[in-house]
């Protein structure tokens, strides 16, 4: 208990927290002090609101139960503190101007208890729906905690899948899983640091081939809302291949509120190449706040896609960093929303040196008061002359009162680039519905097929085949969902 009460004291002067909570947006209040004759300073005071007081509480409280020894304490406290600084994300902040976390975060809500539900692989296969038929070996982690049980792990010894939980215990070295050097104005990210308590560490050994992609299951399965957060690392070793697969998923038993912060720190070595896929398919009306950090050496090849689809609030931040020359980066997603659903895609590409490419394509399709957000920034430095970089976003809104804003950036400081950006959206065109139904096509029919030919551009990204047909069938089934919604026979 003693030890407890130290780590929420330590907490609690890491991040300077004032003690008065206003429920609303942050506000100051001054005061004068005196410090020499004729010199008056003013001491300012940051009221927190109800939720980031709630979340710095329960760190406190939860903080003796986190893995990891002294090091990786004051990780946590260092972290925790930034985010006392920092508060949540609000509207003022111009990477959030459209996601308004402050606002949009109510309540905050406990971590889960550190028992695992009962979950069977049925109900895995259940909750990943076609995505169950996808060959891979699978990492199960359930309400944020390993499930060995439930994982088939790679014996050939081309890959190392590691509990960062187990690491943090057990290696001294483990701090640098959690580091996010250089993401220090983050407050989604300091969060994460400080709560993240499990998740997969994966190391592919050089010039490996895997038979079938790894796939991480982020299966959430507590009856009582709360707040999860994990951390996964993947490096790849010089002239690996591999497939990564990521799947948030929920049992039909859980929970309709969540909280989730996760985050992948991804490293991609000298000619490895490496697919990486996104599935969010949570079910409810939570919040999922996610980050993927990746940093591409010379002449690799990352391939990144996110599928989006269900949540009430998904924010995916990517940010992509090229380490040497020659790398190539093509991201890509799609995301549907229906009735409140709010979907922000926000990235960030950094071209630090010559010679590499990178392509990026999000499609969306919007329906009811969904909103939709794509955020892409690309920063071509001075010394990435013969940077090629072209980005794209696309969105189809099927109601007058959905919402798309989209803001694509340029920021380039070299002279020998060829790079472009564009962003459009609108509803279906009305010529293309005539002639399908002049060709005796029903109209709901028409409408599917005019909207999955939208989406399949994007969907032709994934190569894996059995990925492509999984989500295909998932985005075919959310359209037989909304299309009755438009009151089509």
């Amino acid at each position: 208990m003693q030890r407890d009460a130290t780590i929420a004291d330590e907490m609690q002067a890491a991040a300077g927290m004032a003690q008065a909570v206003d429920g609303g947006a942050h506000a100051t209040t001054t005061s004068p002090t005196q410090h020499a004759p004729g010199r008056r300073e003013m001491n300012v005071a940051v009221l927190k609101t109800k939720t980031e007081q709630g979340l710095s509480e329960a760190f406190g409280a939860a903080a003796a139960e986190l893995p990891g020894g002294a090091e990786i304490r004051k990780l946590r406290l260092d972290a925790m503190g930034r985010f006392g600084s920092l508060g949540l994300p609000h509207r003022r902040i111009e990477a959030w101007k459209y996601t308004d976390l402050r606002g949009l975060m109510k309540d905050a809500l406990p971590p889960p208890a550190r028992r695992i539900p009962h979950v069977t692989h049925t109900d895995i296969d259940a909750a990943l729906g076609p995505l169950a038929a996808v060959p891979a070996h699978r990492v199960v982690f359930v309400d944020g905690q390993y499930a060995p049980d439930l994982s088939a792990l790679v014996a050939d010894g081309a890959v190392s899948v590691a509990s960062l939980a187990t690491l943090l215990k057990s290696d001294t070295s483990a701090a640098e899983l959690l580091d996010t050097s250089g993401r220090d104005d983050d407050a989604v990210l300091a969060l994460n640091t400080a709560y993240a308590a499990d998740g997969a560490v994966i190391d592919i050994t050089p010039e490996a081939r895997l038979d079938r992609p790894l796939l991480i299951v982020s299966l959430r399965a507590a009856e009582a809302p709360g707040f999860v957060a994990t951390r996964n690392v993947v490096r790849v070793g010089e002239g690996a291949e591999a497939s990564l697969i990521e799947a948030f998923v929920t049992l039909p038993t859980a929970a309709n509120d969540f909280q989730l912060n996760t985050a992948t720190k991804v490293i991609v070595g000298k000619g490895a190449k490496l697919a990486h896929f996104k599935c969010t398919l949570e079910a409810g009306g939570g919040v999922h706040l996610a980050n993927w950090l990746v940093e591409l050496g010379p002449d690799a090849d990352y391939r990144g896609f996110h599928f989006t689809s269900g949540t009430a609030l998904a924010r995916n931040q990517i940010g992509v960093s090229f380490a040497g020359t020659g790398g190539n980066l093509d991201l890509s997603g799609a995301f549907l929303g229906r009735g409140g659903e709010h979907i922000d895609t926000t990235l960030l590409v950094d071209h630090a040196v010559p010679g590499c490419t990178s392509r990026e394509l999000f499609k969306g399709v919007l329906d009811g008061h969904a909103r939709g957000i794509f955020q892409g920034k690309v920063i071509v430095r001075p010394d990435a002359q013969k940077t090629d970089g072209k980005q794209m976003a696309q969105v189809l809104m099927l109601s007058p009162d959905c919402e798309f804003d989209s803001k694509p950036e340029l920021e380039i400081y070299a002279d020998d680039v060829v790079c472009g950006h564009g962003s459009t959206s609108a509803d279906l065109d009305e010529d293309l519905l005539f002639y399908c139904r002049a060709r005796g096509i029903p109209e709901q029919q028409a409408r599917a097929l005019l909207i999955e030919s939208f989406i399949g551009e994007a969907l032709e990204k994934v190569e894996c085949e059995d990925l492509r047909a999984a989500l295909t069938e998932l985005a075919r089934a959310w359209l037989h969902e909304t299309a009755p919604a438009k009151g089509v026979a």
